[in-house]
């Protein structure tokens, strides 16, 4: 009995709601009518204002010139006044013989077949110099000035020798025997020969024989050959041991260099190969003269030496260089200037191809050989129009055309 009181009174509810609603006057329908015929009239003069809008789209759209760039097929059109400007310059593909390079690190050297070490050829005191470093000299000239008591004796040996030498020689044969004669002469020559072995010019060896005995052991070291003193690593006053380098004296007109090459690099570089070397952003050509069959323990590399000129006098012993070495390719290849080559948005590597309408579009290729100033490429056939020059210039073009202000 509970359930049906509690049913009965929402039915009474439903049906009050209901009354109101079912019994609303005349003008409120009518009301209600006007205003639903008010909205539409809205609708329809929004309509009919979009439909005004599109033809004005239109005409705006017809006006405005069409732009340069396809950004769908990522190409860029240029004027020929930009081209002249830029200095884009295009070129057909064509198969070639080129000249490959191999690159080495390499170390100006002194020329050793026209250098000239000094060093005493006895345990010596340093006197005197008489050249300094980068001083360029003469060969002949005088560079140190040495004290040895070995010469001393040597040169006091030689005097007594010459004197009797000179003596006997005045007696005449029918005084002395031959074998005093003999005698005489041997121990002069004898004595003459340990002067010049301890390095005394033929000079300094006549004035021996006449010097003041306080001069005794005194003499000088000249220059055998014509160039620039290198090195002196000496102090007046200094002991020097025999054998120890003073100066280096070497002609710089015609210089080493020691390019170091991987002992992996299986290359045959020949004698005569051609190469580059670069030296302060200056290129000087230089050419094979020997190549090392043996690794260096120290650097594990092969070295390979080449001859330069040095007519200006740019080049030093001592300064590092880049070397590349030149070699013919075997057969012809197509190449591009290295400038040509740009890197597209995926990292590869690409060039500007010129279509049939004109139009330069960034064409991805494969890089091969590495040549002076050129590189080989894959991917495109021979006579193909390719952007050699101004490469920079029309990818900034295409990236302006790709270029959207509302991030659309």
């Amino acid at each position: 009995m509970k359930r049906l009181n509690i049913t009965f009174s929402a039915l009474v509810l439903m049906f009050a709601n209901f009354v109101p609603a079912a019994t609303s006057t005349p003008q409120d329908v009518e009301h209600a009518k006007s205003g639903h015929e008010h909205s539409e009239a809205q609708v329809k003069a929004m309509h009919v204002h979009e439909a005004d809008e599109v033809p004005h789209e239109n005409e705006q759209a017809v006006s405005q010139p069409q732009p340069e760039h396809d950004e769908q097929a990522g190409g860029v059109r240029l004027t020929d006044t930009q081209m002249r400007l830029a200095n884009v310059q295009i070129s057909k593909l064509e198969k070639r013989v080129y000249q490959s390079q191999l690159y080495a690190p390499g170390e100006i050297k002194a020329n050793g077949y026209s250098s000239y070490v000094l060093s005493p050829r006895v345990d010596s005191i340093v006197v005197k110099r008489h050249a300094t470093l980068g001083q360029h000299i003469k060969a002949g000239a005088p560079l140190v000035s040495l004290f040895s008591a070995e010469v001393a004796s040597a040169q006091t040996t030689y005097r007594l020798a010459k004197a009797e030498w000179q003596r006997v020689q005045k007696m005449g044969k029918g005084t002395v025997s031959e074998k005093r004669l003999l005698t005489a002469k041997a121990e002069y020559e004898v004595a003459q020969s340990q002067l010049v072995a301890f390095g005394l010019s033929s000079k300094a060896i006549e004035q021996s024989a006449d010097i003041p005995a306080e001069k005794l052991g005194e003499y000088t070291l000249f220059a055998g050959t014509s160039g620039a003193v290198l090195s002196d690593n000496f102090a007046q006053g200094q002991r020097v041991d025999a054998g120890i380098e003073l100066m280096l004296i070497a002609d710089e007109s015609l210089l080493w260099v020691e390019a170091k090459l991987s002992a992996n690099q299986t290359i045959d570089i020949d004698e005569g190969t051609t190469a580059q070397v670069k030296v302060n952003q200056q290129m000087y050509p230089a050419t094979v003269i020997q190549e090392a069959h043996t690794i260096d323990q120290a650097t594990r590399s092969r070295v390979v030496r080449l001859s330069v000129k040095n007519n200006q006098h740019t080049l030093h012993p001592g300064m590092f260089s880049d070397v590349y070495f030149e070699f013919a390719t075997e057969q012809k290849v197509l190449a591009v200037p290295e400038q040509a080559l740009l890197r597209n948005p995926d990292g590869d590597w690409a060039v500007f191809v010129q279509d049939e309408d004109g139009e330069l579009i960034s064409t991805e290729v494969e890089l091969g050989q590495r040549f002076a100033g050129f590189r080989e490429i894959k991917g495109l056939p021979e006579g193909t129009k390719v952007v050699t020059e101004g490469a920079f210039f029309v990818a900034s073009e295409q990236a302006k055309g790709g270029f959207d202000p509302h991030n659309h």
